[in-house]
């Protein structure tokens, strides 16, 4: 599944990857800022970081045991999925747009103009 993550995120608009916290985690941004967090540790399942309205990640939180306020991040506007399978790709994915979606409607016009214009 988490390769199925990468390259769904990395589908998007002006979407790209780094390794700023070491070859472990995996970072994706659009213009420069972090809409997803790829991370795992020894022996634990993968995790994933991603923004989220802090109605919707309070709401997911409480019918999902495997999405938590969000690991070393503001835990208002970030959750942690676990990619334990309980959750479908669906849904993943779904969670990865909107995540996406936050972060493009914070840039200025003039970004989000170019990024719309991307093929």
């Amino acid at each position: 599944m988490k390769n199925h993550i990468i390259e769904y995120c990395l589908k998007k608009k002006g979407a790209t990857k780094e390794f700023p916290f070491g070859p472990d985690s995996i970072v994706i941004k659009v213009a420069g800022k972090m809409f997803a967090l790829i991370f795992e540790e020894k022996g634990l399942d993968i995790r994933l970081n991603l923004k989220c309205d802090p109605v919707i990640a309070e709401n997911l939180r409480e019918q999902h045991k495997n999405i938590r306020p969000g690991y070393h991040m503001n835990k208002k506007h970030w959750n942690t999925i676990m990619l334990d399978g309980s959750l479908s790709e669906s849904d993943v994915f779904d969670m990865i747009d909107h995540s996406y979606d936050r972060v493009v409607k914070s840039l200025s016009k003039s970004l989000r103009e170019s990024i719309a214009e991307m093929n």
